[in-house]
């Protein structure tokens, strides 16, 4: 018969005492006693020793958090050429736009109060606005003129003593570039978030059903982007402005389910800069033209000219209707709408490169760009 198996889970059996066992005397006991203590008060004074020696003593009545020895920073200044040294520097220049209840976003432009924002932020304001700073302090604007075709607006703030942006150079940006865009998303002020450049020269049409159609070409960036950044600034690495934040391609089914998906877009400075300065010194933009109608949605390989403008910049450097442009300033064409957006991001009097078809022959012509008469 095999033997029983252990008991588990509990505590070990305890044996009885052997009657016939010897007994230790009590002085016995208690000699080892004192040893036992003499033991332990000479191995914990010992060790006292050697973490006293080695900085590693803790006072068992305190608890140390953290690692002993470091040295606290006297400030949590950043280096200005740093991410977090840019955003310090351009977040005063950065307003919460507020209009009937919505949110967009705007950047101061002049010492005087002159702010750039997207039209789509003040449509439908008064003549009256309220803007916020970084530092919780608010105030008044006037709005001074709007471009809905480019989609942007000048405000005036009424404060002075303001801190303009750096604007910088549109032109010189390249895909790959690490940019900032400041504003307020969501309601959610002084939100900054960072991205690339992913794309330029994004040709961009935009706008409601039944309302201004808008067209320009984009800056693409994959930073962070939402309702709210309208009209906020897209800052390159050395805090300078390069595009004004304006629309974001979105899997929303609506306006109200639109959100981030890294696809966002901005209207380039060099363009948005011309614009608030018609504004400012006239009250209204003016819009470069080529001086030719094209057709829109037809895939012809190209912008297909439907009419050419007598005496316009087209027909004075030979253009003709039923001519396909497939290049302007060296930007390949596929369609019309390419051909409208490119020609806005032009000051009125630029000469640009046209790469044309007409029939099977490929030719290229320099054109002077006009400003429209409205």
């Amino acid at each position: 018969m095999p033997p029983p198996s252990p008991p588990t889970g509990g505590a070990p059996l305890e044996m009885p005492p052997n009657p016939d066992e010897p007994r230790r005397g009590f002085g016995m006991i208690m000699a080892i006693c004192l040893i036992t203590a003499l033991l332990a008060g000479g191995v914990g004074g010992t060790l006292g020793f050697v973490f006293a020696v080695r900085g590693g003593y803790v006072d068992a009545s305190r608890t140390q958090l953290g690692a002993s020895g470091q040295q606290v920073p006297e400030s949590t200044q950043r280096d200005p050429e740093s991410l977090a040294g840019v955003a310090e520097r351009v977040m005063p220049s950065v307003v919460t736009v507020r209009v009937a209840g919505a949110i967009g976003s705007g950047f101061v432009v002049s010492a005087d109060g002159y702010v750039i924002t997207n039209d789509h932020v003040v449509e439908g304001a008064d003549e009256t606005l309220t803007v916020s700073f970084h530092d919780g302090s608010t105030a008044t604007a006037k709005l001074v003129g709007r471009d809905p075709e480019s989609d942007l607006a000048v405000i005036k703030v009424a404060k002075s003593g303001l801190t303009p942006v750096a604007l910088g150079n549109s032109d010189e940006i390249a895909v790959g570039d690490p940019v900032l865009a400041f504003g307020s998303p969501l309601a959610l002020v002084n939100t900054v978030t960072q991205g690339i450049v992913s794309a330029l020269d994004r040709t961009i049409q935009a706008g409601e059903q039944g309302g201004t159609t808008r067209y320009y070409a984009a800056i693409q960036t994959d930073a962070a982007v939402n309702q709210g950044n309208s009209g906020g600034p897209l800052v390159n690495g050395a805090g300078q402005v390069v595009g004004v934040n304006s629309v974001i391609r979105s899997v929303g089914g609506s306006d109200t389910e639109a959100g981030n998906i890294g696809l966002a877009f901005a209207i380039p400075i060099n363009q948005a800069k011309r614009v608030a300065q018609d504004i400012i010194d006239t009250g209204k933009a003016r819009r470069t033209v080529i001086g030719a109608e094209v057709r829109t949605g037809e895939t012809a390989g190209g912008a297909r000219l439907r009419s050419v403008q007598p005496g316009g910049p087209a027909a004075a450097a030979g253009l003709r209707a039923g001519d396909v442009i497939i290049k302007l300033g060296g930007h390949p064409l596929e369609e019309g709408t390419d051909l409208i957006a490119l020609v806005r991001k032009y000051a009125p009097g630029a000469v640009v490169a046209v790469e044309y078809k007409r029939g099977t022959a490929t030719a290229s012509v320099s054109v002077t760009l006009a400003a429209d008469v409205k």
